[in-house]
């Protein structure tokens, strides 16, 4: 089978056959057999499998005889699985067969767990599918969901069949979700059906397909947006009340309580401030989950072993026949609940004010819950957002939760063990920060953070050291490799977080914090020493750069600790590293003040440098390349003394537009507006000869985005255009320049700015 596939040869008979046992042997009950056909399996060319399973899934005839449902359900099965294993490949490759074989099987009404299984692995296929490719389907895929739909509601209410049709109202949002606002026009035709399914799954056998259902509308709402779905809202929020009035008198593992705490979710993000009305109604419950003790037990190993896989519990063997026991099934939906509560925080500020203090002391002490990581993930997640609510109670009332939520904040820094955990602690800790203030710590707060980020800093050098002994040793392989490789991103991971603390207390509390961070300044030092890792010097450059942004003009008593590093890093062979010293250098000449003067004027000639690389440009590069162009531009607007600008000018506009990095990109267009609004003769060229460029420069900021109506540079862009428009014979030399794209941008600058 193999060998005919890799030759070219097509399929026989026979092989199809062999194919579909084989399908069989992967679900045979026997695990001896499940083994040796997934051997078999895996040696079968992808193109030659990817072939049997479409025909599998088709339902074409092998010989005399179609594939059997439960060989169908497993080609199905698979098929999803190599959507995930090699998107999004797979999707670019077998779009156009696999969407049309699964529509076809879902279509087909034989059997409804083969339906179900084609549904399941289409929602598999189109997650990771690019939406380019899905547009050409979405009509055919759009008419196929609807028909199959309107004859799965009609067996509901026939016969109370519904396992097909929880499949497929998952599979609809899928869809939706995917296709956002291009599913705006199909909502009319699926809305009626979803809210009528809603209105008759009341019995308790059809509770998960009443609350896949009511996910599915979430997720409809939401791709179609607000105005959209108002004609619907107050109808779909009736059923949602009900369905909460409901569940509020059920028992605590019904189907629909993690779908409805997420529908709400949804639900605010649709209608916004209209949502506060409803806000009562959810927020008890959600508190009264997220609120929930674990059942936890300690049994003998014999009671442990009578317990079956089905009653939800996870056993830890502490020996002498005891093991510790946790139900694991009342966790999830804690989790989810915590997590909505950082989401209406998030969403509603204002509207979440009165509910702030409740849940600031329901999610401090969940900062050591050690039974589930995303219980503690959303307890740090939602600090800073309920700070930011705390604040609109006012200063002394902000003061008081934030006395409540410090300490066991920095506590957790030092004492979480798992590094993804820790590191969204250590983000919320620095967002805290911001939304505080200068002068939120205390010096015993001082000093603990002190000493936690120094171990965390002496932790990664010795890391790093292990590693090489361990690289050394006899058992070293590729496989060990990979896994001291994970461990260096980890490591390297908690470092960044370890820079943004240190950029919140930067930003925050400027020069004073100087005294504090010196205990540090060894570590960052060695950070950007040479022999270090390139992410090492990365990031321990990204503190320097904070510390001459926002710490100058005192910064400059540490000159000597990263002058070199900085300058020589210009020419490193990564682009992270590049990134970080070109814009160290910007903020020398921004924010540096004369003491830096010497220093920028070394920096042009390694920045040019940078700017002319052949390469320079790449996806790898270019935003490393656009720093360096910014650099220059601020080193010509605040340094001008430390170079040549009537000869650096020409060069710089030349390099113009950045299109990656936003932030510098709108930098970079605010110095123009200033150089054409003074009328510089080098930028505006003899007899206006620059202006075509400068007006296109314009538009390709408002293609890529750089130019946000907001920004008080838009205006003045803006300004610029119409200036050039007073002269119509240069305005049409100027527009002839343009393509039809670059006219419509500045069309529509000019309409709103």
């Amino acid at each position: 089978m193999a060998a005919a596939a890799s030759a070219g040869v097509p399929a026989t008979v026979s092989e199809k056959q062999e194919f579909y046992q084989l399908l069989k042997n992967l679900i045979n009950p026997s695990c001896m057999v499940r083994r040796q056909a997934e051997e078999i399996y895996e040696n079968i060319p992808g193109l030659c499998k990817t072939t049997f399973l479409l025909d599998a899934v088709r339902n074409r005839r092998a010989g005399y005889e179609d594939p059997h449902p439960r060989v169908r359900a497993a080609a199905c099965t698979t098929l999803g699985q190599m959507a995930t294993d090699f998107a999004p490949n797979f999707q670019k490759k077998f779009h156009e067969t696999v969407i049309a074989a699964l529509l076809r099987t879902m279509e087909n009404q034989g059997n409804q767990r083969v339906q179900s299984h084609a549904a399941s692995a289409l929602i598999i296929f189109i997650e990771d599918c690019p939406k380019s490719l899905l547009v050409l389907y979405l009509d055919s895929m759009v008419k196929s969901l609807h028909s199959i739909l309107v004859i799965k509601l009609q067996e509901l209410i026939r016969n109370g069949t519904k396992l097909a049709l929880e499949q497929l109202v998952t599979t609809i949002a899928s869809v939706a979700d995917t296709m956002e606002e291009k599913f705006v026009p199909y909502y009319d035709i699926f809305m009626p059906s979803l809210k009528h399914i809603v209105e008759l799954a009341v019995q308790k056998e059809l509770k998960l397909l009443r609350g896949k259902t009511i996910e599915c509308i979430s997720h409809v709402g939401l791709a179609v947006g607000k105005e959209k779905f108002m004609q619907d809202a107050s109808n779909v929020m009736q059923l949602l009340l009900k369905t909460q009035s409901d569940l509020n008198n059920m028992e605590d593992d019904d189907p629909q309580t993690s779908y409805m705490v997420s529908a709400w979710a949804r639900m605010c993000k649709i209608l916004g401030k209209d949502f506060q009305q409803y806000l009562p109604l959810v927020i008890e419950p959600l508190i009264k989950t997220a609120s929930a003790k674990p059942d936890v037990a300690l049994l003998d190993t014999q009671d442990v072993e009578n317990m079956s896989d089905d009653d939800g519990w996870q056993f830890v063997n502490l020996g002498d026949q005891q093991s510790f026991g946790i139900k694991t099934s009342g966790l999830e939906a804690k989790a989810t609940a915590c997590q909505m509560l950082v989401y209406y925080a998030k969403e509603l500020r204002e509207g979440f004010v009165e509910y702030t203090e409740q849940v600031i002391k329901l999610m401090v002490p969940l900062l050591k819950f050690y039974f589930h990581d995303t219980v503690r993930v959303a307890a740090a997640e939602s600090m800073p957002f309920l700070l930011e609510c705390a604040k609109i109670h006012g200063p002394e009332y902000l003061a008081q939760m934030w006395q409540f939520i410090c300490d066991p904040l920095i506590k957790a820094i030092g004492t979480e063990p798992d590094t993804d955990v820790l590191s969204e602690i250590m983000n919320s800790f620095a967002k805290s920060i911001e939304v505080m203030g200068d002068g939120c710590l205390n010096d015993e707060h001082l000093e603990e953070l002190g000493g936690i980020l120094k171990a965390k800093l002496e932790g990664h050098f010795k890391n790093q050291e292990l590693r090489q002994v361990k690289r050394q040793e006899e058992n070293y392989d590729q496989q060990v490799e990979m896994s001291l490789q994970d461990e260096d991103e980890c490591d390297v991971y908690i470092l960044t977080k370890v820079s943004d603390i240190l950029h919140s207390l930067f930003s925050t509390y400027k020069e004073k914090i100087l005294p504090w961070f010196e205990q540090l300044l060894p570590l960052i030092v060695n950070l950007i020493c040479s022999s270090r890792p390139w992410p090492d010097r990365q990031w321990g450059l990204c503190i320097f750069d904070d510390i001459i942004e926002h710490c100058s003009p005192t910064s400059f008593k540490y000159v000597e600790y990263f002058r070199w590093p900085m300058l020589l890093n210009m020419r490193d062979n990564n682009p992270e590293v590049r990134q970080a010293a070109a814009y160290g250098l910007g903020v020398m000449a921004q924010f540096g003040g004369d003491d830096y003067r010497s220093l920028c004027s070394e920096a042009v000639p390694l920045l040019v440098k940078v700017i002319k690389c052949a390469n320079s440009k790449t996806k790898k590069n270019v935003i490393a390349t656009e720093n360096c162009i910014s650099a220059i531009g601020k080193i010509l607007k605040f340094k001008p003394n430390c170079v040549n600008v009537d000869e650096v000018l020409p060069h710089w506009l030349s390099w113009l537009p950045l299109h990656e990095d936003k932030e510098e990109a709108i930098q970079t267009l605010s110095f123009l507006c200033d150089l054409i609004e003074s009328n510089h003769p080098v930028v505006i060229g003899p007899n206006n000869s620059n202006l075509p460029k400068i007006i296109s420069i314009i538009a390709e900021g408002k293609i890529n985005e750089t130019i946000n109506y907001e920004d008080p540079c838009a205006k003045r862009l803006a300004n610029v255009v119409r200036q050039v428009q007073t002269s119509e014979e240069l305005w049409l030399e100027c527009i002839s320049q343009l393509d039809d794209e670059q006219q419509e941008a500045l069309q529509e600058l000019l309409n709103f700015a």
